[in-house]
């Protein structure tokens, strides 16, 4: 393994930093952390272009298999807490390593199954991973680097977010295509390894002088604001992950696209949630307030006007881009409000927040599959939009800009 010499690297986390420039080795510990977030959200999200053929092959409806989405959300809602306080004072890159390690074993197991109980219980250990990793790598980027570079650091951990949208999944869907949606997950569990390998090269030594309690988790829960951003993340994830889980099998069913045109619709998709990203970071520095409006007033009307305007391709590919803007201004908005509500509290809290999306991004992947199950594919675009509109009517109601300063993004780590 790889021995570094950056000073910062082995600091524990309260402590200052005594150089100003990052080196060349701490720029790639920082990449390969975001490389681990890109196999997180290509890995969380991959069954979204697989699930027909997924729920062809295993004999389950195409709701039951959405449950590939909901059972690791849920798994990972316990595990962003769990992890995070479990894990104590251990160096965190080692907690990162284990936390790799467990997308290369989902992968496999769910790659290697053909029993659907089997299949969920490899998802399941994904959850540990999405959950432990959400709660403690983003907040590593200012551990890797000095003070006044912390900010780009972390957003370029979080842009593995964006990538794993914007190639991952179609990547995925267009690897399943053409040579079956058990390969997908065979390349995705390479992948993983090929990151966990760079990440124990580069990454140096990173202990830690605190740990969490239990007694610290209430702390947000304890600011109106936040607990007003909480119930906004809790309706828009919903509405987003109940309509956006099942979107590959409306685009094949309503709207008669096949794989490949699915497959890029997705990357179009994708393509414009980054661009929904940037739109957002200019939104959120105007009003948040009015940046989370827009979210859910955008992704509510895109998602709930596709049983009616997507049957076309031209149809579904307009509401596809317009819903995919949303899809991108969704996280920043969500958290430059919790952030600003409560910058103190996040320190302590935000295993809750983390704990609070995923809890909701599970849920909307159930409520959708009930909905699609029981009253059609198309059902689960009208609920997800019912929702994330429900999300922007509460904020539009009792949410108010106070004009305070954007806090620093801060997370438990």
């Amino acid at each position: 393994m790889q021995n570094h010499t950056n000073a910062q690297a082995v600091l524990p986390d309260d402590a200052p930093s005594p150089i100003t420039t990052p080196t060349r080795a701490a720029w790639l510990a920082v990449l390969s952390v975001a490389v681990g977030s890109f196999a997180l959200v290509t890995t969380e999200f991959l069954p979204v272009g697989l699930l027909p053929s997924i729920a062809a092959e295993l004999g389950v409806t195409e709701g039951i298999a959405g449950m590939m989405v909901t059972v690791p959300g849920l798994v990972a809602a316990f595990a962003a807490i769990l992890v995070t306080i479990g894990v104590g004072k251990t160096d965190r890159r080692y907690v990162i390593w284990g936390l790799t390690a467990t997308l290369i074993a989902s992968n496999l197991i769910v790659a290697l199954s053909h029993s659907y109980p089997l299949v969920l219980a490899g998802r399941a250990l994904l959850g540990i991973g999405v959950g432990g990793f959400w709660a403690i790598g983003g907040a590593l980027g200012n551990r890797l680097v000095p003070e006044a570079s912390a900010a780009r650091a972390t957003s370029i951990i979080f842009a593995g977010i964006s990538l794993g949208t914007v190639a991952g999944v179609p990547a995925g869907a267009m690897i399943g295509e053409m040579v079956g949606w058990r390969m997908a997950f065979f390349t995705a569990s390479a992948v993983s390894l090929l990151v966990l390998a760079a990440q124990m090269w580069l990454l140096p030594r990173l202990p830690t002088t605190s740990a969490l309690t239990f007694g610290q988790l209430p702390a947000l829960l304890r600011v109106q604001k936040a607990r007003l951003g909480m119930l906004a993340t809790l309706l828009i994830f919903i509405g987003q992950f109940a309509a956006y889980t099942y979107v590959t099998p409306f685009l094949s069913q309503v709207a008669g696209l096949s794989a490949k045109t699915i497959s890029v619709l997705l990357l179009i998709y994708g393509a414009a949630g980054f661009v929904g990203n940037l739109i957002g970071g200019w939104a959120v520095a105007r009003s948040v307030k009015n940046s989370l409006i827009a979210t859910g007033v955008i992704m509510g009307l895109s998602a709930a006007a596709m049983p009616l305007f997507g049957a076309t391709a031209a149809g579904a590919t307009v509401l596809i881009v317009i819903w995919g803007l949303a899809f991108g201004m969704m996280p920043i908005s969500v958290q430059t409000w919790m952030f600003k509500a409560a910058p103190d509290a996040m320190e302590s809290g935000g295993a809750v927040f983390v704990a609070t999306a995923q809890i909701s991004l599970a849920s909307g992947a159930l409520v959708g599959g009930v909905s699609v199950d029981h009253l059609g594919v198309s059902s689960a675009m009208v609920v997800g939009g019912v929702f994330a509109l429900a999300m922007a009517a509460v904020i539009a109601a009792w949410a108010r800009d106070d004009g305070k300063p954007l806090a620093k993004l801060h997370a438990v780590h």
